[in-house]
């Protein structure tokens, strides 16, 4: 049993939660003109734990995986229990979210609504190219921020709807990568994804296109919050744009490369967490309140 819970700790792949898909948190909670900053952590557990965490465990119930996927390259075997449970925790995790407030639990809700369409096989998003799309972009990016910002206890503005859907753009433009290196076994599900469908490049222009058009779209939303690190955003942005594209434009789609996509979207997507982290340290004087409470 003690293996068991272990494998399906695994399956809830933390390290993917909390160093490539908490940068959309992150981001709501520096847009956020108030910072309840309690509230704001324990909802990162909620967010990141439960529902993203719960919601990939639920996936991979019904994938059922045996080579790499994102943030796992050798998935352990499922067994039943972990499908009710899995379930138990993104349905944890929303009564939760009804704690902050009935607009928070309703984006949250509908991550949740859009994470069982995009797995279960009642509706199978996952294997539509189109709505597979739909379903990550708003679950895992739109929603992201406007939970990061929604815990934080900021009022919603244009800003951070621009922002949200630049952040969701950003994230997205990755996924299909991925797909390249899955097509075998999602074939053998009769998933047609986004690869399947259109080729490899096709999934190399939708990088280039996506990636630039949530930059732009992502730091105009901020500069009309946060000017200098706005531009210190497209700055860095811009440069891990010609990186990764450099690096997409090469693949060659063979199973070796896997490994390296695998590094270069995780550095991507750290480097994204660990400037939110700084920027909110400092605007929110997280640093100083520590400092504050170490000393006196």
């Amino acid at each position: 049993m003690l293996r068991e819970i272990k494998h399906f700790i695994l399956h809830l792949r933390l390290h993917y939660q909390f160093f490539i898909l908490s940068g959309g948190y992150l981001l709501g909670g520096l847009l956020s003109q108030e910072m309840n900053t309690t509230q704001y952590w324990l909802q990162f557990f909620n967010v990141h734990v439960l529902l993203f965490g719960g919601a990939t465990a639920y996936n991979s119930w019904w994938d059922k995986d045996e080579g790499p996927i994102g943030g796992l390259k050798n998935p352990p075997k499922m067994t039943p229990w972990m499908h009710p449970v899995s379930l138990l925790m993104m349905f944890a995790g929303f009564g939760w979210a009804f704690m902050i407030g009935w607009s928070y639990s309703a984006v949250f809700g509908i991550s949740l609504l859009l994470f069982w369409l995009y797995s279960t096989p009642h509706a199978r998003w996952k294997g539509n190219p189109h709505l597979s799309l739909l379903a990550i972009a708003v679950s895992t990016g739109f929603n992201s921020v406007l939970l990061g910002f929604g815990a934080a206890g900021g009022v919603i503005s244009a800003s951070i709807l621009i922002c949200s859907a630049g952040a969701s753009l950003i994230l997205l433009s990755l996924y299909p990568v991925s797909q390249i290196y899955q097509s075998e076994e999602d074939g053998k599900r009769g998933d047609q994804t986004f690869f399947l469908e259109y080729g490899q490049n096709a999934v190399k222009y939708f990088f280039k296109f996506t990636f630039i058009g949530g930059l732009l779209i992502l730091c105009t939303g901020l500069y009309m919050v946060y000017p200098v690190p706005s531009i210190f955003l497209f700055t860095t942005g811009l440069l891990s744009y010609l990186i990764l594209n450099h690096f997409v434009t090469h693949l060659r789609g063979e199973q070796k490369e896997y490994k390296n996509v695998m590094k270069i979207k995780f550095f991507a997507s750290l480097s994204f967490v660990l400037f939110l982290l700084i920027s909110n340290a400092i605007r929110h004087e997280w640093i100083g309140e520590t400092i504050l409470r170490t000393y006196f």
